[in-house]
């Protein structure tokens, strides 16, 4: 396990990677728990990749132990020309690279998530990703914008943020009353 201060940056070069790169975005497969050494080869390489994590607390041994760990295992974000892809199915981390055919669609949906994870929003959790719900957007706060579905879990309104290249998605918990239908 690594120590929280060896984690690869989730973002590489900086926070604006996602909004502002002009070349396309790629899904790296991950092999096995690679995803972390992945990250620090595209690092070294000088490429830009988007690596989302959690911080997860386990208790092994009667010790409690924190750890940053994928939000989506086995899958990293990386932006480059045909060129880079090549270069990252060299690194040896990798099962395959996933081309991404709607690249705005990829780039709001992981703006959302990297937002969301920058806001440190507490309980962020994997979520089915066919879910039934209406559209709705964040019409104030810090996720004023943002848009997703919503869902009522356990009385309590969560708003499920989908990465379709994936097929997954993300939900975390949100006030009701900050959420406008989107739906016409």
């Amino acid at each position: 396990m690594l120590k929280l201060s060896a984690n690869p940056p989730s973002l590489f070069p900086n926070s604006q990677v996602l909004a502002d790169s002009l070349r396309p975005w790629w899904v790296a497969h991950t092999k096995a728990r690679a995803e972390k050494v992945f990250a620090w080869d595209l690092h070294r390489g000088g490429v830009s990749y988007f690596l989302p994590m959690i911080e997860r607390v386990t208790v092994s041994g009667g010790r409690k132990r924190t750890a940053m760990v994928p939000l989506f295992s086995g899958y990293v974000f990386f932006s480059g020309d045909r060129d880079t892809r090549l270069l990252a199915l060299r690194t040896d981390c990798l099962c395959q690279v996933i081309e991404v055919v709607d690249q705005e669609q990829l780039r709001r949906q992981l703006g959302a998530v990297a937002q969301v994870l920058a806001a440190g929003a507490g309980e962020f959790q994997l979520h089915p990703f066919a879910t039934l719900g209406r559209r709705v957007r964040v019409r104030m706060g810090p996720f004023m914008g943002m848009e997703g579905k919503v869902a009522e879990i356990h009385n309590k309104s969560r708003l499920i943020l989908e990465i379709t290249a994936l097929g997954q998605a993300v939900s975390l918990e949100i006030d009701a009353d900050l959420l406008e239908s989107c739906e016409e």
